[in-house]
């Protein structure tokens, strides 16, 4: 007979308002993100992108996804600083669910000031790892 004993996970405690900050950095990410596409559609696209009322219903969306993702970050910010720093939450459930190592690593690694996409590299660039 094999008993193995089973320990479960300790949990994974933070203070709650500096879960939310992280959160806060990831969605103007994203925002910044999503916003860099108009520009890269008008210049694939030229003046005629203009002139097509589907076009513009999709630059009028990406407008309002930038728009919705702020106005998210902020609702989320605003929030925040009534929330006690004493407030700890569990993130272990919820860490093991975001699946981007590097999403996972910016929201386990503590409080960054700015936003973690490079704004200095241009379009199409990357890094090897």
């Amino acid at each position: 007979m094999n008993d193995t004993v089973k320990t479960p996970i300790a949990p994974f405690e933070e203070s709650l308002p500096e879960v939310l900050m992280r959160l806060v950095s990831e969605l103007h990410d994203v925002a910044y993100l999503i916003e860099r596409v108009e520009p890269q559609l008008l210049e694939l696209g030229g003046e005629t992108i203009l002139q097509s009322p589907d076009s513009l219903k999709v630059l009028q969306g990406i407008d309002l996804a930038v728009q919705k993702t702020r106005g998210l970050a902020e609702f989320v910010d605003t929030i925040t600083g009534g929330i006690p720093s004493e407030w700890m939450v569990d993130v272990s459930t919820a860490l093991n669910l975001v699946k981007l190592a590097d999403m996972q690593k910016a929201l386990t690694n503590g409080m960054r000031h700015g936003h973690s996409q490079p704004l200095s590299k241009a379009a199409g660039d990357f890094d090897f790892f």
